[in-house]
């Protein structure tokens, strides 16, 4: 007779149960680093960082940075090493993070809301021309992101930037990174609610606070009084809802993410006060911080917890243990009929007008920002907001003056009446500086804004809502490819004559909103990108002709054969 084992227990003899693996909640005991990310952030507070590069790195040169501070701890003040030029795609997950990386760093200026003045503006275009060598560009989390900074010169362009109000702290790293926040917050017709306040109390109240900077990894926010914000994918979001007996507010939603594992976020069922929104927003990175999983950087984000846990448990945990009370029952918030860019001229509610305008995937440059600053002043206003589709939008335009800065944007390459292409397009910062990506992205998304205008002039007057196309370089979903109509995403792929090529594999007919969903991956087809045009052509001439009257994209391409969207 075979001996017993632990799949085989002795007659009579319960099998013995397998005791689940320690996730690494320090809620839970797990309090000892289990993998190197957690053991950095345990030898130091990454916010110690500040000090060592104003006085040691930013005297002594890029040789004399800790590896620890160089690869991890950056990342809380918005500096990462780029991507060493030369260095193709196909090599991106062979070599190790020193080869990758060039002398050049990658910073984030943090806009929560993407809120500027003109002044502001003017300062990051200064900062621009003089230390990033002109680089610039907007990004999906209405950031500002420099290349080709010298670690020689962060302490002068810290304090450039906080003498305007403005900073880089906690941009990334597994902090509270920037609050995403309707640019037309206070001034829309339409809006439930100013989500502003909210926005300002939480920077001010716990941005930098050495109790939320180590969190099991990155913590994504939006508050937005009408649904602008993409809150559907965010860690935590507060979204503008009227509640029946209490008036406005902001229905509370967990654990959204894209990536590898996708996720759209869940409704706790909650309607929020503005003025208890910052209480909450702690409540839950508290949560987070304890209860979020930290042995496997893979699984480290919120998502996986709401889904393990479920809402229910989730809400009960964050009333019962962080709030100390219940929260108040509300109804879902309304979902608007289109995606909102806030592209076009728009009318305030106080009469003055705001002008969206469209750069090609957020590509603009210093030279441009100044130029807007002083069109934005001639125009009689003085606020100026970036978008979470990396646009750039005026506000507080009086109507006579909208004309003539129309045409100004439009001759700094900022159309506020786009193409669909030029409108929906967007792309991450790819392998021209980004040490994750395997393919180019950004010039090849105004390559194909190019293409597109001219290979589909014919049809433009027949998409009532311009298809998305959004362009990643690797894996990681920065430019959120599976809420797109058409999403790319970045890989090594075979031609036909057998090479290795770059290329993207794609996904179709995602989207928020009333599309809410990761849409369509169709198997094993991938596209090079030297057939991206035609292909991106191919399927929207299909679905031209294929609609039925008022089908959306994302509705099309869920009943299409799959032999028409190849």
């Amino acid at each position: 007779m075979a001996s017993p084992t632990r799949e085989t227990p002795a007659p009579g003899r319960a099998p013995r149960a397998r005791q689940k693996r320690g996730e690494g909640q320090w809620a839970l005991g797990y309090r000892e680093p289990l993998n190197p990310n957690e053991r950095s952030k345990k030898d130091d507070n990454p916010l110690n960082a500040r000090a060592r590069i104003e006085n040691i790195y930013a005297h002594r040169g890029f040789d004399s940075i800790d590896p620890g501070d160089l690869r991890g701890r950056f990342r809380w003040f918005g500096l990462y090493t780029q991507r060493k030029p030369g260095i193709d795609g196909g090599r991106t997950a062979t070599l190790e993070p020193e080869e990758l990386d060039d002398r050049y760093f990658m910073l984030r200026v943090r806009l929560d809301g993407g809120m500027l003045t003109t002044q502001q503006l003017a300062v990051l275009a200064e900062i621009s021309q003089t230390h990033a060598r002109g680089t610039a560009d907007i990004t999906d989390r209405q950031n500002i992101q420099y290349h080709w900074i010298q670690i020689e010169d962060v302490p002068t362009i810290w304090q450039k930037l906080e003498n305007a109000g403005m900073t880089t702290l906690e941009a990334c790293g597994d902090s509270p990174r920037v609050i995403l926040g309707s640019p037309v917050a206070g001034i829309a017709e339409d809006e439930v609610i100013d989500g502003t306040p909210a926005i300002e109390e939480i920077k001010r109240r716990f941005i930098g606070d050495p109790r939320y900077s180590n969190l099991p990894r990155k913590f994504k926010t939006a508050i937005s009084g009408q649904a602008d914000v993409a809150h559907e994918i965010h860690d935590i979001a507060f979204v503008g809802v009227d509640h029946p007996e209490h008036g406005p507010g902001f229905d509370l939603w967990v654990g959204g993410g894209l990536s590898t594992n996708p996720m759209i976020g869940r409704r706790l069922g909650a309607w929020v006060p503005r003025d208890e929104v910052p209480d909450v927003w702690e409540g839950v990175i508290s949560v987070f911080r304890d209860y979020g999983y930290r042995r496997l950087r893979a699984r480290a984000r919120i998502k996986f917890l709401v889904k393990d846990w479920g809402v229910e448990k989730f809400r009960e945990v964050l009333e019962s243990e962080y709030l100390k009370r219940k929260l108040v029952d509300g109804p879902a918030p309304g979902v608007p009929p289109a995606p909102i860019d806030h592209v076009g001229v728009h009318k305030q509610v106080d009469g003055r007008f705001y002008v969206g305008a469209a750069p090609i995937a957020g590509r603009v440059n210093g030279e441009t920002l100044l130029a807007v600053a002083k069109a934005a002043e001639r125009a009689g206003s003085e606020r100026v907001r970036l978008t979470p589709q990396q646009k750039l939008v005026v506000l507080d335009v009086p109507e006579p003056e909208v004309p003539a800065l129309e045409t100004e944007l439009a001759e700094l390459g900022l159309h506020t009446r786009p193409s669909p292409w030029r409108r929906s397009v967007m792309a991450c910062t790819g392998l021209e500086f980004c040490k994750l990506a395997i393919v180019e992205t950004k010039a090849r998304a105004q390559a194909l804004v190019a293409e597109l205008e001219t290979r589909l002039a014919d049809i433009q007057g027949d998409l009532d809502t311009p298809v998305s196309v959004h362009l990643n370089g690797c894996p990681n979903s920065c430019a959120r490819i599976q809420t797109a109509d058409i999403g790319l995403k970045g890989q090594i792929v075979t031609d036909g004559e057998g090479r290795q090529v770059e290329g993207f594999q794609v996904h179709l007919g995602g989207g928020l909103g009333l599309d809410a969903g990761f849409g369509r991956k169709l198997r094993g087809h991938k596209v090079t990108a030297a057939d991206l045009t035609a292909y991106v052509e191919r399927v929207v001439r299909a679905y031209i002709d294929g609609r039925e009257s008022g089908e959306r994209f994302a509705q099309w391409v869920a009943r299409a054969e799959e032999s028409v969207l190849q």
